[in-house]
């Protein structure tokens, strides 16, 4: 639906699909008529607490450490591997350890130092998907504070030193998404469904009356997240990247679940199946008020004190904090209907942390978690395979993903253990 400079997508309607909702009815191109597959890569900045966030089971009947227990309902959903290796973050070269973790983690190249060595995972992903979607892909961020430098502030990268930097503003991402360019718009004195009414009342009438409430429905979630944006306080529409030393107190929870919101109606109307979540920044300096802890930056969390029982609990509490908001973009996907099932059935997300032990920058046995409903993907386990973050890549991108991707840096091997 389209009004004026408003641009407004449905989401997946029954009159869509097939009788029994396991195929478009429409296929979007000649000879395919399969449910589009969405990918999510996310990343968390720093690292973790090996003892509180790696499972101590392997296999199906595997224990959530106190960092995972927020993907409880998920459980059966969710496939934690751990065990990985990021080998060329070991290379000598350029940059401190954060540097050239962050491009090897990403991209599976050394860093070059200006930034990653070649397109990261989202984009090989999105090179393959992403031509029938308006965006080819999204880069959404959250937390601002960084050092500044290029591979710090992005986790995307379409080749070697080409950044594509997160939206890290939700109302830029709103307007982005919607296409709002008139001022009433812009300074939210006027919804944005005000100029797609008609348009919608004509398509509700060609529709059935679950295909009616739906459009209902959704509507209103868009209007909601609308009345969300335009209520952020004023400083919080600009980016502050590094902050004076007493730090930047905003309430990154409330961002995360707006730029989640947003990132849940692209995909439901289609409008790019490919994102890059970025929730703290590489060697990240956010402090975390809602966690209480504000003396020190992220980064400075994770060393010094960290070896302490108190600094392990405070790495434990940020760790649980970024799953949490993992968790709610699944739960978010999991309430909008697709099909006979629902987004997250038709989504792979994949969550990363910038080293496994961050206090020793530690490179080997970094942990994952894969999470969806994607056709073919197993979970519902934790498996510990030595193998490296390519091979894990190259397992995704081709056998869940079923792109034609044949190769990324690092990867030896698929693993079987996944599909």
């Amino acid at each position: 639906m389209a009004g004026a400079a408003v641009r407004l997508g449905l989401p997946a309607l029954d009159a869509m699909f097939n009788p029994s909702g396991t195929a478009l009815a429409a296929a979007p191109r000649v000879g395919s008529s399969e449910i589009p597959s969405r990918f999510v890569l996310w990343f968390n900045g720093n690292g973790i607490i090996e003892r509180y966030w790696i499972p101590r089971k392997t296999g199906q009947d595997f224990d959530l450490p106190p960092a995972l227990r927020p993907l409880a309902p998920f459980q059966d959903k969710v496939h934690v591997v751990s065990g990985l290796d990021s080998p060329t973050a070991r290379n000598p070269g350029p940059g401190n350890d954060h540097h050239r973790s962050m491009s090897s983690l990403m991209t599976g190249t050394s860093f070059t130092g200006r930034g990653a060595g070649g397109p990261s995972l989202d984009q090989v992903i999105a090179r393959e998907i992403g031509r029938d979607s308006r965006f080819k892909s999204l880069q959404i961020g959250v937390c601002q504070e960084s050092f500044g430098e290029s591979v710090q502030r992005n986790m995307s990268w379409a080749d070697r030193d080409r950044p594509l930097p997160p939206e890290m503003l939700p109302q830029r991402l709103f307007d982005r998404l919607f296409g709002t360019k008139d001022a009433h718009w812009i300074d939210r004195k006027k919804s944005i469904l005000d100029a797609v009414r008609d348009d919608a009342a004509s398509v509700g009438r060609t529709l059935g009356k679950t295909d009616q409430l739906r459009v209902e429905e959704y509507l209103a979630s868009v209007r909601d997240v609308e009345k969300a944006v335009a209520s952020l306080p004023p400083e919080y529409n600009e980016v502050v990247e590094r902050p004076a030393e007493g730090g930047d107190m905003k309430d990154w929870p409330r961002i995360a679940k707006l730029q989640s919101d947003l990132l849940v109606h692209a995909f439901a109307s289609n409008q790019t199946r490919v994102a890059s979540y970025m929730l703290t920044k590489c060697q990240g300096l956010s402090r975390f008020p809602w966690l209480g802890h504000t003396s020190q930056r992220h980064h400075e969390y994770t060393h010094g004190t960290v070896t302490t029982p108190a600094g392990q609990r405070i790495m434990r509490d940020i760790n649980r904090w970024h799953v949490e908001e993992f968790g709610y973009l699944m739960a978010k996907l999991e309430s909008m209907p697709e099909g006979d099932g629902t987004l997250l059935d038709h989504t792979l997300l994949t969550m990363v942390h910038e080293h496994a032990e961050a206090n020793n920058h530690k490179n080997s046995g970094l942990a994952a978690v894969v999470a969806g409903g994607v056709a073919g993907l197993k979970t519902g386990r934790h498996s510990r395979i030595p193998a490296t973050v390519g091979d894990l890549y190259l397992t995704l991108a081709s056998e869940v993903m079923k792109t034609p991707v044949d190769k990324f840096p690092t990867a030896v091997r698929k693993l079987p253990e996944l599909v």
